[in-house]
């Protein structure tokens, strides 16, 4: 039992999901277009909630947020659900395959056979695609690989039912209404909006004043928690940017390309200069990572290392918060 589908491979689950499940229906919709409509660029800073052991930092919105806005702003209708019952959800998919529909699913990671052992870590916010089954394996679209994979019951099962923050609990969804007319200008305006509104929002602990907030944290950890858990605080946030979901870096260069999209839909060049800027960003958020990893592997030949991590976060905050302020008039 093996579905038509085609497998992209993608730098995101999430975007790469929504996008091989549109194409599948019909609709020719890139990553960096899933994302930017999904307005899937976001920060916040959570130093009350802890990730392993570190303040929580998150570079995009909850989970399943990216393709429920997706499908609101573009007409489409997608069906969700979440289950108590293994068996029951085992039933359902096992039903979507016989009934030809490629079924999207949020998984664990840290239990999936096929990824290697460096990239296995308690994250339950991943998602693939299950296309068929053949010999008691099921067939696995998974975008952030190059090639489709093979998963046994049992070992779907298991991280489709991870414990642990964002547990799944079987969670599948897939689209069930594709409307014959999409108007794309209303659709991207809106996602640019609500992009600005919440990177540019009044509040301490998101967006540009979310990384503010960071900025002024780290200058505190070395005093406060000692320079061991201080750079432990560092490389959470380093492996959330760059490792969990491509965060802080990759997503600036997933938004630029959207934009650089968006600028032919919406004829405006504005949008393509915009999309330079913004791929700068991305540069560096990456140039943070690299001075970050080396603090916390004890290689900086740098004095006042935390000062000057405080001082390109807050420099990146300056320049965010300049670049949303042009793109929201841009549009």
């Amino acid at each position: 039992m093996q579905l038509e589908f085609t497998h992209h491979q993608s730098a995101h689950c999430e975007n790469g999901v929504a996008s091989n499940l549109l194409k599948n229906k019909g609709i020719e919709i890139s990553e960096p277009m899933v994302f930017g409509l999904g307005s899937g660029l976001f920060f916040v800073y959570l130093p009350f909630i802890k990730v392993n052991h570190a303040p929580a930092i998150s570079y995009r919105p909850l989970p399943g947020l990216i393709f429920n806005r997706v499908a609101k702003r573009l007409g489409i209708k997608v069906k969700r659900i979440k289950f108590y019952d293994k068996a029951k959800a085992q039933s359902v998919l096992e039903q979507n395959l016989q009934d030809d529909i490629p079924s999207g699913l949020q998984v664990g990671v840290y239990h999936l056979t096929y990824f290697p052992d460096e990239y296995k870590f308690h994250f339950n916010a991943h998602n693939l695609v299950v296309y068929g089954k053949i010999d008691q394996e099921f067939l696995v679209s998974d975008p952030v690989m190059e090639e489709v994979t093979r998963l046994t019951e049992k070992d779907l099962e298991r991280v489709r039912f991870a414990k642990g923050a964002f547990a799944p609990k079987g969670q599948i969804y897939y689209p069930v209404y594709i409307p014959e007319q999409i108007d794309w200008e209303r659709a991207i305006k809106k996602a640019i909006k609500k992009t600005c509104n919440d990177m540019l929002a009044p509040v301490p602990i998101v967006g540009v004043r979310g990384m503010r907030m960071v900025a002024k944290s780290i200058l505190k950890w070395p005093q406060k928690q000692g320079v061991r858990k201080a750079n432990h605080y560092l490389a959470q946030m380093v492996r959330m940017q760059e490792e969990i979901g491509t965060g802080g870096g990759g997503f600036r260069f997933i938004y630029a390309a959207f934009l650089q999209e968006a600028s032919v839909v919406l004829n405006n060049p504005q949008l393509r200069e915009l999309a330079l800027e913004m791929t700068h960003i991305g540069d560096l958020w990456r140039d943070f990572a690299v001075e970050a990893a080396r603090v916390y592997k004890k290689r900086s030949n740098q004095e006042d290392v935390y000062q000057l991590l405080s001082n390109l976060v807050l420099d990146l905050a300056n320049l965010e918060e300049q670049f949303f302020k042009k793109l929201k008039k841009a549009v």
